[in-house]
């Protein structure tokens, strides 16, 4: 008998059929009626994160955006896969209340046969969650940058559609180093994503040989006594270096580096040259066909956001087409086969490292209007995967 529905829960279902960059199957006679096959939407209704961001003077700030509207692509369009199956796709779409309300939607989806659980979850709800189904489900995760989730604790069935911390860094350390910006002034601001984040700018300067002249921490203040913390010149001033990696999540302070620096150079991270996992400008590889097709029927041009939970549905559905199977076992098996491979339109095919379940990707080098570079860069090798020459290898993680 289902389950009654959680008062805590808003509950939405999308009905349609997945990713329309599908390749053409060979399509078996449509059963009578169709077998809906559902997958999970979770986030959390008032998330913090995308609330909207002002500045001084009420500017606004670079803007963050739930995923779905990603999603929804990826789900639009699969008719051939779902005759070819005799199914229909359908998204379960939920905005819980808090972490605990997480779990209890996240098991209820699972034992309502759920294929997965796409995730858009703060690191400490996706924790609840993952102990919620004690690894007896699927799961992607299309936010957390976190390293411990990639690192010390890999949840079984849990998998990331968000490339990590270091994969971003490692990507600006690559391209650093092909240009001989060897070495780096860091600027670091109190936003609780920056510590984390420089210190993954610390391990990928010290990966691919590069120097950190010197690291520094910024705050965005009126008081003549700390001037030397808010100024920029006066920031960067006393030091030699080739090139500013400004931490700044928070956005406000980092819009006045650029041009502004002591001495005349480029400045990478929060502004400047970005990694990012995906950019409307992107003119490569198939990419334009997705970013207009996301704009006509969004409205908007494709941010990084959106393309990650486009990815991660596309990838659960290209293993639903491989296997011709929706049971969660079987699709979980084939996202983690060394031999799986699905196209992100960045050029290198995605797959996901059997040792901590990231979504191996290319990652762009933009600035606000254009692709600079794409991640890994030509001449960096590796005896596997060349996409592990970004984020953590396998001798690198303690989980197995």
């Amino acid at each position: 008998m289902p389950k009654p529905p959680n008062s805590s829960l808003t509950r939405r279902r999308v009905l349609g059929s997945a990713a329309a960059a599908l390749p053409l199957l060979l399509v078996r006679p449509a059963l009578a009626q169709e077998r809906e096959v559902s997958i999970g939407y979770l986030g959390l209704a008032d998330d913090p994160l995308y609330a909207e961001r002002r500045g001084y003077a009420g500017v606004r700030l670079r803007q963050r955006v739930r995923p779905l509207d990603g999603v929804k692509l990826a789900l639009r369009g699969a008719r051939v896969l779902g005759r070819a199956l005799g199914v229909g796709f359908a998204l379960d779409e939920r905005l819980v209340a808090d972490s605990e309300s997480a779990a209890a939607a996240g098991r209820e989806m699972r034992d309502g046969g759920a294929l997965a659980v796409l995730a858009d979850l703060p690191d400490e709800a996706l924790a609840a969650l993952a102990d919620a189904l004690g690894g007896a489900g699927l799961v992607i995760d299309l936010r957390s940058p976190a390293m411990r989730w990639r690192a010390e604790r890999c949840p079984q069935g849990l998998l990331h559609a968000a490339p990590s911390r270091a994969m971003r860094a490692e990507a600006l350390a690559q391209y650093l180093r092909k240009r001989s910006w060897e070495s780096v002034l860091m600027l670091v601001g109190r936003h609780p994503d920056d510590g984390p984040d420089a210190a993954a700018a610390r391990g990928a300067i010290a990966k691919f040989g590069l120097d950190l002249a010197d690291e520094r921490a910024f705050e965005l203040t009126g008081d003549p006594t700390r001037r030397e913390q808010s100024n920029v010149a006066l920031l960067t001033g006393g030091v030699s270096y080739d090139v500013v990696w400004l931490i700044d999540n928070d956005g406000e302070y980092g819009r006045y580096v650029p041009f502004a620096t002591y001495h005349p150079r480029p400045v990478v991270g929060s502004e400047g040259l970005r990694p990012v996992a995906w950019h409307w400008t992107f003119e490569r590889y198939g990419a334009p066909q997705l970013n207009r097709r996301f704009e006509r029927r969004v409205g908007r041009v494709m941010g990084e956001d959106d393309w990650v939970g486009w990815a991660g549905l596309r990838s659960l559905l290209q293993s639903v087409q491989d296997t011709g199977a929706t049971a969660p076992e079987t699709v979980a098996e084939r996202l983690l086969a060394e031999e799986f491979r699905v196209d992100l339109y960045k050029g290198i095919p995605g797959s996901y490292r059997p040792w901590n379940g990231q979504l191996r990707q290319p990652i762009l080098l933009a600035t606000h209007d254009a692709v600079t570079a794409v991640a890994p860069l030509e001449g960096y090798e590796h005896q596997r995967n060349v996409l592990d020459t970004l984020g953590l290898d396998l001798p690198e993680v303690q989980c197995r």
